[in-house]
């Protein structure tokens, strides 16, 4: 029998509590464990409610903020490639696409296609709302390794020209939040060798 609207959404909302155990690369502030991938979606959305008028662009806060918390529950699948690990990345895009099929194909069909799309505009990094979402993505990392003294950095050693590189689209969603990244996380970790300098 065909399943209810409720019951694919109560499906969905069960699947997506797997997101809790995706463990990520990123220290939490205090050094003390590594953050799991939906304290990272959370951090982000305050993130954004706060440091969204920093904005290259007028965004949609709401549209940015629901893109956040969906963008990486296709890692309950895939898994999380650290941003750094050059190998993983070759099959990352294969991956994830696979899990966005299955997992938001849990919900009801106009839901589903609804969550695809954001997900698919916050990879595509095309409109201010993803610009803004991946700059997010981005600063809220730096942010951390920054607090726990650059234990993630040191711990994968972390080279500049790798952040430098990995950052290049960074300054499209904000400019004012890369040069404060730039200049408050980044540089002071190189002068403190948590960072290799090329």
């Amino acid at each position: 029998m065909e399943k209810s609207r409720l019951e694919k959404q109560f499906d969905f909302c069960r699947e997506i509590d797997k997101e809790k155990f995706i463990g990520r690369q990123t220290y939490l502030s205090d050094a003390s464990r590594k953050e799991n991938d939906s304290e990272h979606a959370w951090h982000m959305a305050i993130m954004t409610l706060i440091l969204s008028e920093y904005a290259n662009e007028d965004i949609d806060i709401l549209k940015t903020i629901s893109m956040l918390l969906i963008h990486d529950l296709v890692e309950i699948d895939a898994g999380d490639t650290y941003a750094y690990d050059e190998d993983g990345k070759k099959t990352q895009h294969a991956r994830e696409i696979a899990a966005a099929e299955r997992i938001f194909g849990l919900l009801p069909e106009d839901q589903g296609t609804k969550f695809r799309a954001l997900w698919d505009e916050f990879e595509s990094g095309n409109t201010p709302e993803s610009r803004f979402a991946r700059t997010m993505d981005r600063v809220q990392p730096m942010m951390l390794n920054a607090a726990s003294e650059g234990k993630s950095w040191k711990e994968h050693g972390v080279h500049l020209s790798q952040i430098l590189s990995r950052n290049e689209t960074t300054k499209d969603g904000s400019a004012t939040l890369w040069e404060y990244a730039l200049h408050n996380f980044i540089e002071p970790h190189v002068e403190k060798s948590c960072i290799k300098n090329d």
